[in-house]
């Protein structure tokens, strides 16, 4: 018994079943998309056409075929398949043509169809703790072989010639391939550890849990991601929140992006004190104008401390970091602080306080993705509290103020924040993904980005 409660002790200190911050499910779509990308890039069509033609080690002359040359090279076709706590296994299709002289002086031609078979492991580098494909067991398998030579030259000619070059020089010359296509899909991981920016305030790293898991229809590949302020001090993400799970329904083959609300609570932490506001306009939006006349209009004891109009200035403090919470279908942020507000005075003198309120208000978020940046815009949702904190002017009813501070929060404050979430924030940098493609879907606790190609 003692040494089961000291596992599961050490399970809890260690961050055992941990929830992860952000969640990738990598579908067949995205995969196809960026290897297919990958051998686009490499070029290692025109490569292998080129190594193809050359005279290599173990090419023996045949007798009676001289000046022997290969071209031809068709364009591969690629399949793929997950292999469950592996990672994917490769075929791509091709074939060439090799030409030469017969000894009776006319052209020959052999067309070769060929798959070229591996398993790419997906492992998680120690050096780096980025993911990595590594290909293993590759093999040549010829699918077919026609030639134009005379029929009395077959079967032996053509047995020949596969016996003494292509069993012993295709796979040297084709396995290759494979390994310089993962060369560029593994390039797309390169960037996933670097630190990204929130504004000037700090930054987010998209830090792998552990080895991404494959299984029969996606890779998982779980985040937690490191939140952190100019200074190197981490914000650590709140684990008050459900499992993260990818709904189903998702059509086969997909990918999907999870963000949980405490990643985008930790974010928004970086920004708190941006969100402190000076206001001292005397004209905002659909607002009257902002003098102790017109709020004398709700709380009457202003205008006999004030009976001339004094500009109003109003000062807006965060006592806590924001909060994002979400449900299916919206996402709320919370704001808890103080709003005070002050009688202008004559140049040079400081304005005198009215009242200070504590104030807990809600906003609701509206999500896009703009240049693979994550884009916030509210508006005001409700205002939930309000109490007096402080008051020169005496007691006062500061329920008389709701509809005050209501319209002034939601005509001052909001384009405030809208100016302060106008950055966006990083999203995780892997395979090239273009996020800006994606459909976005509010769930229970989190944010899911249906990925789209191009």
């Amino acid at each position: 018994m003692l040494r089961i409660l000291c596992l599961a002790l050490c399970g809890l200190l260690t961050g055992a079943g941990a929830d992860p911050g952000a969640r990738l499910r990598l579908g067949m779509d995205i995969l196809n998309h960026e290897v297919q990308s990958a051998m686009d890039e490499s070029h290692i069509l025109e490569k292998m056409a080129a190594e193809a033609g050359k005279k290599r080690p173990g090419m023996k002359p045949i007798k009676g075929i001289t000046n022997m040359k290969v071209k031809d090279v068709q364009l591969p076709v690629i399949t793929l398949n997950f292999v469950p706590e592996v990672g994917i296994f490769q075929c791509v299709s091709t074939g060439m043509t090799i030409t030469g002289k017969s000894f009776m002086g006319g052209n020959m031609e052999i067309i070769v169809v060929l798959n070229i078979t591996a398993t790419n492991r997906l492992l998680r580098e120690e050096a780096t703790g980025l993911p990595v494909f590594r290909s293993e067991g590759c093999e040549v398998i010829l699918v077919s072989v026609k030639t134009n030579l005379p029929s009395n030259m077959l079967p032996k000619m053509v047995n020949k010639f596969l016996d003494s070059t292509l069993h012993k020089v295709l796979p040297g010359l084709l396995c290759p391939a494979i390994d310089a296509v993962l060369v560029y899909v593994n390039r797309k991981w390169a960037n996933l550890n670097d630190p990204m920016p929130v504004g000037q305030m700090g930054t987010v790293k998209y830090v792998l849990m552990s080895t991404p898991a494959t299984t029969a229809s996606h890779i998982q590949v779980d985040f937690s991601p490191e939140v952190q302020q100019p200074k190197g001090k981490a914000i650590k993400l709140a684990e008050d929140g459900g499992p993260l799970e990818i709904p189903g329904g998702y059509a086969e083959g997909s990918s999907q992006l999870l963000l949980s609300a405490a990643l985008l609570t930790a974010e928004l932490a970086l920004l708190q004190k941006s969100f402190d506001v000076d206001v001292q306009a005397k004209m905002i939006g659909e607002l009257p104008p902002q003098t102790t006349e017109t709020l004398a209009g709700f709380i009457p004891e202003v205008a006999e401390a004030y009976p001339k109009p004094k500009p109003l200035v109003t000062q807006i403090r965060m006592s806590k970091p924001p909060k994002v919470t979400m449900k299916t279908g919206k996402s709320l942020l919370h704001f808890h602080g103080t709003l005070e507000m002050f009688a202008a005075r004559r140049r040079g003198k400081h304005p005198v306080s009215l009242f200070l309120l504590e104030t807990h208000f809600n906003l609701e978020i509206q999500y896009s993705v703009q240049e693979n940046r994550l884009q916030m815009t509210t508006s005001l949702d409700r205002l939930l509290s309000l109490s007096r904190g402080s008051s020169s002017i005496g007691a006062f009813n500061e329920k008389e103020l709701t509809t005050f501070i209501t319209d002034y929060l939601q005509e001052a404050y909001v384009p405030v924040v809208n100016g302060v979430l106008q950055g966006g924030f990083p999203l995780p940098d892997v395979l090239a993904i273009n996020y800006d493609l994606a459909e976005l879907h509010l769930v229970e606790g989190a944010l899911l980005l249906d990925l789209k190609l191009d």
